[in-house]
């Protein structure tokens, strides 16, 4: 990869992929959004455990591509929520170490707390009590990973502000991981 990676994570409903747009739009930066919205529509179901890796390994290969066309790309989600779900769903941790690995290559990740308005959004939204339980299972994974991340929450003028502000010094540094 050659392009600067932020990424956004977070449980569902968020306001990830409100944000990412934003973002791209505001940096004039790549965008790789959200595979698993994509399959999910194309096969009219959630996955089932033994589908999770091909998700994962699909959202790491678009945004790799994506750092080879871009400066900047901005993440729309990353194999670490692909990794969660796993084992919140299917009590499954197989995919967890190749997804911090992932992670630890992005530059920023901005984490996209639950405070918003939960909103139903067919199959693939499971309820503000879930929410809540995978954002403390995300936070807790990223703190024993050693991972840094900054947290956004508020309106979405106001997570765009926060995201702003927290990406200044990153994109006013000279290239190269953190």
């Amino acid at each position: 990869m050659s392009g600067r990676l932020v990424t956004l994570v977070g449980a569902e409903c968020t306001g990830k992929s409100t944000l990412a747009d934003a973002l791209a739009m505001h940096f004039n930066a790549g965008l790789v959004t959200e595979y698993l919205r994509e399959w999910c529509d194309t096969h009219g179901r959630t996955p089932l455990q033994h589908e999770q890796a091909h998700i994962a390994a699909e959202q790491a290969a678009r945004i790799e591509a994506a750092a080879r066309r871009h400066a900047l790309v901005i993440c729309d989600t990353t194999p670490l929520i692909t990794a969660l779900c796993s084992q919140h769903y299917f009590n499954d941790d197989s995919l967890l170490a190749g997804a911090l690995a992932f992670q630890r290559r992005c530059d920023a990740t901005l984490l996209c707390a639950p405070d918003l308005p939960w909103v139903a959004d067919g199959i693939q939204r499971d309820g503000p009590a879930a929410r809540a339980r995978f954002d403390s299972r995300l936070r807790a994974t990223l703190a024993a990973a050693g991972l840094p991340w900054t947290g956004i929450e508020g309106s979405d003028a106001t997570r765009l502000q926060l995201s702003l502000q927290a990406l200044a010094p990153l994109l006013t540094a000279p290239a190269g991981r953190s």
